[in-house]
């Protein structure tokens, strides 16, 4: 059995899980956004959790995954045809040190919130609409989308 293969394979399913994931809580919370009551909205955000635990793990496994698959099958991260490897790393690493701490879980708080009160009101609050429309998190989702694409289109 050849290592390298099965490696590449596992990281391949990864990337496969990671559009999954993106594509799924994409969909489901701009429908939740759309939603003219709180509780569709609510359903509809509760549904994209698995889709969001999915891109949770699947976004780290398949950066450890590419660099094991790299180590093992003995390509070089930097060179004349190779530098992909580099910036498809750079592209990723955003994800957790910059969009997590400064978008992701600051917003997540705050879309908590609303989300709650809303539903206790029983109608689509301006906090609430404001939470789905927030422009820092469309620019991190536009990041995603053309990070993921520009990895996807590098290999």
């Amino acid at each position: 059995m050849d290592w390298g293969n099965l490696l590449k394979l596992v990281h391949v399913a990864l990337g496969f899980a990671l559009v999954t994931g993106l594509v799924g809580r994409w969909s489901l919370m701009r429908s939740a956004g759309k939603a003219e009551d709180p509780g569709t909205a609510f359903a509809l955000s509760q549904a994209a959790s698995p889709f969001e635990r999915l891109v949770l793990l699947a976004g780290p496994s398949i950066i450890v995954a590419g660099l094991v698959t790299a180590g093992v099958k003995g390509y070089p991260f930097l060179g004349l045809t190779t530098g992909w490897m580099l910036l498809s790393l750079l592209l990723v690493l955003v994800f957790p040190f910059v969009l997590a701490p400064l978008v992701y879980i600051p917003r997540s708080r705050t879309f908590e919130i609303a989300m709650a009160d809303a539903r206790q009101r029983g109608v689509m609050t301006a906090e609430l609409r404001a939470a789905f429309a927030d422009t820092a998190l469309k620019f991190a989702r536009l990041y995603e989308a053309l990070a993921t694409s520009v990895v996807v289109a590098l290999m």
